[in-house]
């Protein structure tokens, strides 16, 4: 099992870099960055904080670690043309050393659109539309010329030099329908979603349906997921913790429990469990608590 981190870009840049850095040094699998441009006081905290640029951040981050794998979890589609996430991806991976995983989703926040004035397709149309960027974005990191006519994107002999360092760079998709498992059978090296082991398993039993379909094997395809943690030897805490954050996927409790949640998603067909670091505390306590979960959690598990 391996153990990445998710640092809110809704913090002092300092820490963002103090997260990934420490991340770095001790041992964690990848550093992920979200990418949206304010919260939207439901899932991505308050509208009004204020949210750092993701794709800034990650070329930062490739230039000040040197270990530690780097991910957008995930580009939103609607807002980000599939040539120009190409050519960035390419660019950041030979900053980087080639570490980037590109995670890429559909797009749905309804604030962020509205107050810049970007279009939010119905849902239909937009996986139609993510489903025909994915192809884009495939073609571009793997050929030196791209042609694709289709009925949202067109590329005519579009050049994509530099290719990614990586061969291929791996494309993670985010999303749970059925159709977006559909796309991540076709087009995505991995799969991530939010969510509890059960939630987990019932999907991932969909996505091993869809690979077969299409005569894909389905442990060609790595499999993530998150939720938000709180690391307490006091029952009741967690208990408080769980009904705060409540209905996002939480795990909460002493380091066995823990360990117990993670083990019960490597049962289900999770390779990697991503951390955020936005309930783990501030400053040096949220370090201490990312080697707590490191050394006493994911150590338990075989990472």
């Amino acid at each position: 099992m391996r153990c990445s981190i998710w640092p809110t870009l809704q913090q002092p840049w300092i820490d963002v870099v103090g997260a990934a850095q420490h991340a770095d040094r001790t041992g964690w699998h990848c550093c992920y960055l979200a990418d949206h441009f304010m919260g939207d006081g439901v899932s991505f905290g308050d509208p009004g904080t204020p949210t750092f640029e993701v794709t800034a951040a990650i070329g930062a981050l490739a230039s000040t670690t040197t270990r530690i794998r780097l991910g957008t979890l995930v580009l939103g589609n609607t807002y980000r043309h599939p040539a120009v996430v190409a050519k960035w991806a390419a660019t950041v991976d030979h900053i980087s050393g080639g570490r980037l995983t590109l995670g890429l989703g559909a797009g749905w926040q309804v604030n962020e659109h509205e107050q810049y004035g970007i279009d939010l397709p119905a849902p239909g149309e937009r996986i139609s539309r993510f489903d025909e960027a994915c192809t884009a974005i495939g073609s571009l990191l793997r050929d030196p010329v791209t042609d694709l006519h289709g009925r949202y994107y067109r590329l005519t002999g579009a050049l994509a030099e530099p290719l990614p360092l990586q061969r291929p760079l791996p494309l993670l998709i985010g999303g749970k329908g059925d159709r977006m498992l559909g796309i991540v059978a076709r087009l995505g090296d991995a799969w991530n979603m939010w969510g509890l082991p059960t939630t987990v398993a019932e999907r991932g039993a969909l996505l091993d349906h869809q690979c077969e379909r299409i005569g894909r094997d389905p442990a060609e395809v790595a499999r993530s997921t998150q939720a938000l943690f709180r690391l307490t030897d006091d029952p009741g805490e967690a208990a408080r913790f769980i009904e705060s954050v409540s209905p996002r996927a939480a795990v909460a409790g002493d380091a066995d429990h823990i360990a117990g949640v993670v083990t019960d998603w490597a049962d289900v067909g999770i390779d990697e469990v991503i951390v955020p670091d936005w309930t783990l505390g501030i400053g040096n306590e949220r370090l201490r608590t990312m080697d707590r979960l490191r050394n006493d959690v994911f150590r338990e598990v075989d990472t």
